[in-house]
């Protein structure tokens, strides 16, 4: 594996993630959730930073950028969709672009919803996704901007990867999110299951994140509108997909 990833935890309920390719000595920050916590990381592993990341515009996210930039004169990727709410965006993606980093590179996605300008970035040879706030551990992020078919359709595109794919999401919000989607598909034996590992990972202060694109096939009640479980827990039984993901999220909503 060519990129080495240091994840910490930042404010409340982020992740930071520092990725690092060795043989060139390259090291981005996905996002810049608060300057200190990435410095920090930074100087315990010795890395020097050369690249933010960015996959939306949100202050958690995009807060540190200037910081970071002035201090590293690193280059801040963004979406170029979004470049006017990207701080100090210097490189501009679309979807299906390759970045180019150290010795190996990232596929763009556009995956709107979230924010109309959302992206992800996804390592095939390292089998890794930095998904933002577009998908969480059984999860998914609330639809400021985007329609529920734009989220559905990015939701889709990330789940059509490998099963095996490592999904890095921005939020330890999983134990919540646990709670919720039993509530909507309470006979699926493999959320019971997981749920019940995630609240022992809790009590242990241990991270539920990273995921994997199988795992969230398996329980996580945003990509499985085709349930019937969770269709009947929503009275939409045969219903379009994309409204009984809207019907979904609106309960998650309001939960």
């Amino acid at each position: 594996m060519a990129l080495e990833v240091h994840q910490f935890p930042c404010l409340n309920d982020n992740y930071g993630y520092l990725i690092h390719e060795p043989v060139t000595g390259q090291t981005a920050t996905i996002d810049t959730p608060e300057v200190e916590p990435i410095n920090a990381a930074l100087a315990q592993k010795g890395w020097r930073l050369t690249h933010i990341l960015n996959t939306h515009h949100h202050f958690d996210h995009a807060g540190g950028n200037e910081a970071l930039k002035k201090e590293w004169g690193c280059t801040v990727v963004g979406a170029a969709n979004d470049a006017a709410r990207i701080p100090g965006i210097d490189e501009r993606v679309s979807d299906g672009e390759i970045l180019a980093f150290g010795n190996t590179e990232a596929r763009v996605f556009e995956v709107p919803g979230h924010t109309t300008g959302h992206i992800a970035f996804y390592f095939a040879d390292e089998g890794m996704a930095f998904v933002g706030d577009t998908m969480f551990a059984l999860g998914c992020g609330r639809l400021f901007e985007g329609t529920p078919q734009q989220m559905w359709d990015s939701l889709e595109k990330l789940m059509a990867l490998p099963d095996e794919t490592v999904v890095y999401c921005a939020h330890e919000y999983t134990q919540a999110n646990a709670a919720f989607a039993l509530s909507v598909e309470p006979d699926n034996a493999a959320l019971v299951e997981r749920a019940k590992e995630i609240d022992e990972k809790r009590s242990r202060g241990e991270p539920t994140v990273p995921t994997t694109i199988g795992l969230e096939r398996a329980t996580n009640p945003f990509v499985r509108a085709g349930s019937e479980d969770l269709q009947r827990t929503v009275d939409m039984l045969g219903a379009n997909l994309v409204d009984v993901f809207a019907e979904t999220r609106r309960r998650k909503d309001n939960f």
